[in-house]
């Protein structure tokens, strides 16, 4: 089978549920953030915005916003020093699709440099309240009133056992038509 590192980096990365309290690194940031950037877009519009959110306490309260949409009290992210939360503009007929290609990018480039990721759910009820508003608004967001979040990609250093294997693939994943 046809092989190379960027294959071998799709067929490895795995979600990441426990990590450690190291900071992520500056160069390993940027270029993960950077391969966000050049996901595929919708005509190429670009419509995607990436939130990075490195400061604590802020981290903390995207936490506590998070779980309050499951009724719950925990931290959704794992530990992740970092939160890298996707929103895309609803003016754009494909917006989900381009906010969704956008985390691919993230997930996909994190685990290239070594880093753990994970995609949380509840970015959208998190950002259609008038608390996720206003935090848009705080942080200077570009035409925030017509972004809707798409999810938050948690980002760190692994912990032990923080991965799993991968799952053995399911049979008739793939159905061909030749």
């Amino acid at each position: 089978m046809l092989t190379n590192e960027t294959l071998d980096t799709l067929y490895t990365r795995r979600s990441c549920r426990a990590y450690t309290d190291q900071p992520v690194e500056a160069d390993k940031l940027e270029a993960v953030l950077k391969a966000g950037t050049y996901a595929p877009t919708a005509m190429g519009q670009q419509s995607p915005v990436i939130v990075a959110v490195e400061n604590k306490e802020v981290r903390d309260h995207l936490s506590r916003m998070n779980a309050a949409v499951m009724g719950r009290d925990n931290d959704p992210f794992y530990g992740a020093p970092t939160v890298l939360v996707v929103l895309a503009d609803t003016r754009q007929p494909n917006w989900k699709a381009d906010g969704s290609l956008v985390m691919g990018n993230l997930l996909n480039a994190a685990a290239s440099v070594g880093l753990g990721s994970c995609w949380i759910n509840r970015a959208y009820e998190m950002f259609e309240t008038e608390e996720g508003k206003t935090l848009l608004k705080e942080w200077n967001v570009p035409n925030a009133e017509h972004l809707a979040g798409v999810g938050c990609c948690i980002l760190g250093h692994a912990a032990p056992g923080g991965e799993k294997p991968a799952a053995p693939r399911k049979e008739n994943y793939v159905v061909y038509v030749r």
